[in-house]
């Protein structure tokens, strides 16, 4: 092909120098082949790659086409129900609920009902009528050293920060939470003013990185914390051990990108890079987190104050609820992030292969609480690929008081599914700092397509648990849950994920399926102890049944 090209080359400029002394005006067809000829020379010359090394010009069509490849296979390729990480049936119902347009279906489910995952509700001959039900349910979140506890939706806004978000999608994000009476989680990023302009419900989240409250050295700054904490739109306080995208790693913002806004924001330096460790240095064990916590209470005046977290070592989060007993410091919510979350930008590995999936995660914390007889004091919210009304009530059926979402809630605002999050080129204006692309996004109408699908997405779930014959989220049990397991087999949430007996982890003998976790963990320490065990303990460990601690 390098020869065939240069070859061509010279023909094809020797013919078009004859034709232009036959025919001047031909003169004008070098504007379009010179430039053609010069890429084509560049690309013998180069060395980066060697597809266009080989084939000058035409090797180029390949990077064109792996660009449209997400259009065409998400326009023309891919069915209803096998699109990723959001299937187009979800992201329709998503659209037509934040535009209140007809969201029903016709002629059946295009679900397969006998292939493994198909999940359904149980429903209930005495079914409670739509009139009858509340379809806007509030969770009262506060313990017992809680002095302003927070009356929040069931359905909330997960956290995405400015920065990765356009300030029109914060705004459009805030605003539908006031109309909507939700909140709206910051992300790690900071206190931004399009989060406090509109007026809507925060939940302020304090990553590694402590920005909006942080000293020059990255530490945080306890007088910068509480000056925010007290502002009235900040209802809640979340600490961010980790997220179910990118669990146990850091990130870096580099200084090209700090520009004065971002400065002023973050309280961080211009001209240097800005480093999110893996880790917090306010603690460095479970009993000074609690302490922390108690410490972030106070400086609020008394706000709720709760730790996200996505599941890793069981051990750790054991240890952090000994902790919680040992100190007598609990916090008011944790929220629980799934394995399957997702973030602008993540390594490959971690998003695929770290982290605990959110069902799993759900049910196993629940359980802890509910093991510690702590669970009373805390509230859980869950978050990982929430969108629908049946998402609401899994999670409520495995022990969530709470949910949250962030695609859903940019697929509101106008998210196609690009995947360009983490190029500044989102083409809906939603995840960009280009400010010609985010003028695309109109905070007017925005604001409320977000308001909508909340609303709209709590009516079904509050819906489908009257059609079990229950009130209220908190009604609802693992037993109304069904998953299939084989072709022939069906199994509830209650079999699959077995229920502790209150109380069953204050005292031994604990649920074998703790047994192990239970003896390497301790409130001094997040790092499991592993010479508590030995192989013949890890070999006799088994999953708890009733039988088993009766």
């Amino acid at each position: 092909m390098r020869k065939l090209f240069i070859a061509s080359t010279i023909i094809i400029l020797g013919l078009l120098i004859g034709w232009t002394f036959i025919w001047p005006p031909a003169v004008w067809s070098f504007v379009i082949v010179v430039p053609i000829f010069a890429l084509g020379i560049y690309d013998l010359l180069q060395t980066r790659h060697t597809i266009e090394r080989n084939f000058p010009v035409f090797g180029r069509l390949r990077f064109l086409m792996e660009d449209l490849r997400p259009k065409i296979y998400q326009y023309f390729i891919e069915s209803d129900i096998d699109g990723t990480p959001f299937n187009r049936m979800n992201r329709s119902v998503i659209y037509q609920r934040a535009k209140k347009v007809d969201d029903t279906r016709p002629f059946g489910t295009e679900l397969d009902v006998y292939q493994n995952g198909y999940e359904w509700l149980n429903h209930s001959i005495s079914a409670i009528d739509h009139s009858k039900l509340n379809l806007s349910p509030r969770v009262k979140v506060g313990g017992p050293e809680c002095k302003l506890p927070y009356e929040a939706s069931v359905f909330n806004i997960s956290a995405m920060s400015f920065g990765s978000l356009s300030q029109n999608a914060i705004l459009a994000l805030n605003s539908g939470a006031k109309i909507g009476g939700f909140a709206h989680n910051t992300g790690e990023g900071g206190l931004s003013d399009y989060h406090l302009q509109p007026g809507g419900d925060i939940i302020w989240q304090i990553g590694t990185g402590y920005f909006s409250c942080r000293h020059k050295d990255g530490t945080i700054d306890f007088d910068a914390f509480a000056q925010r904490a007290v502002l009235p739109q900040v209802k809640m306080i979340e600490i961010k051990l980790s997220q179910g995208a990118k669990p146990g790693h850091g990130g870096i913002l580099p200084a090209a990108k700090v520009t004065p806004e971002i400065s002023r924001i973050r309280l961080v330096e211009m001209g240097e890079d800005v480093i999110s460790p893996p880790y917090h240095t306010a603690f460095n064990n479970p009993v000074e987190l609690m302490q922390f916590i108690k410490k972030l209470r106070e400086l609020s005046g008394g706000k709720p104050i709760g730790f996200k977290l996505c599941v890793g070592h069981k051990s750790e989060f054991l240890a952090i609820c000994k902790a919680m007993l040992k100190t007598g410091i609990y916090p008011d919510f944790i929220t629980v992030d799934g394995g399957e979350g997702g973030t602008g930008a993540a390594p490959l590995e971690f998003s695929n292969s770290v982290g605990m999936p959110l069902r799993e995660a759900l049910a196993f914390v629940y359980d802890a609480l509910t093991g510690f007889d702590i669970k009373k004091h805390i509230k859980l919210i869950a978050s990982g690929k929430v969108a629908t009304g049946f998402d609401l009530v899994k999670n409520f059926a495995l022990g969530a008081d709470m949910c949250n979402s962030a695609r859903g809630m940019m697929f509101a605002l106008g998210c196609i599914q690009a995947l360009e999050c983490n190029t500044n080129r989102c083409p809906t204006g939603v995840a960009t700092q280009d400010k010609t692309l985010m003028k695309g996004l109109v905070v007017d109408d925005k604001k409320t397509r977000v308001a909508n699908f909340q609303k709209q997405t709590v009516s079904s779930a509050i819906q489908m648990i009257g059609a079990a014959g229950l009130q209220h989220p908190n009604d609802i049990h693992r037993m109304f849950i069904y998953r299939r397991i084989s072709h022939s087999q069906i199994q509830t949430y209650a079999e699959l994920f077995p229920y502790v007996p209150k109380g069953s982890l204050l005292n031994t003998p604990y649920p074998l399926i703790f047994e192990m976790d239970m003896a390497i963990s301790s409130a001094e320490s997040f790092v499991p102890d592993y010479t508590k065990i030995s192989q013949v303990n890890a070999t006799e460990a088994s999953a708890y049944s009733a039988e088993s601690n009766s």
